[in-house]
């Protein structure tokens, strides 16, 4: 990813340390398509606020301000997750609750924002319906409740308990 983010920024006429690189790459979710969405907006956060060069630190504020956490998670992931965490006591709720919940498409959830959540650990799916797991609570500061920590195990197993 850093070697995309790298050569992109060449091909753009971007001044950016390999801290920046790094930076960028870190957060593009593992795809090239952000990863160059990023190293744009970054730009253009150095070229007003920075003297357009892009450091590690200048590639933080700029994608803090298009609220874009350290692991790559924008503001759609977060609602998704406080969504299923706060309104639905964790889960299991519908994709089209969700969807409606947060006012996105049901589709564009699935395809664009469901996977990276799963790899990452953060959300499952059962039969019936998405969980926000322990480390998204962990993720979003919120206290995990102790009734889902059984609720979760007999989703995971099958087993009532």
């Amino acid at each position: 990813m850093e070697h995309i983010v790298a050569r992109s920024a060449e091909i753009l006429g971007v001044s950016i340390a390999p801290e920046g690189v790094t930076e960028v790459a870190r957060r593009a979710r593992g795809t090239p398509r952000v990863a160059n969405r990023l190293l744009r907006r970054v730009r253009d956060y150095a070229q007003v606020r920075a003297d357009g060069i892009v450091t590690s630190e200048v590639a933080s504020k700029g994608l803090a301000l298009l609220e874009i956490d350290s692991l790559g998670l924008d503001d759609v992931d977060h609602r998704v997750l406080r969504t299923i965490a706060e309104n639905f006591e964790g889960g299991p709720v519908g994709l089209e609750t969700i969807a409606a919940s947060i006012s996105e498409e049901a589709d564009t959830i699935m395809d664009v924002y469901e996977p990276f959540l799963m790899q990452l650990g953060f959300l499952s799916r059962t039969p019936r319906g998405r969980i926000a797991t322990k480390a998204a609570y962990v993720h979003l500061g919120l206290p995990f409740p102790e009734k889902l920590e059984q609720r979760q195990s007999t989703f995971w197993t099958g087993q009532a308990q």
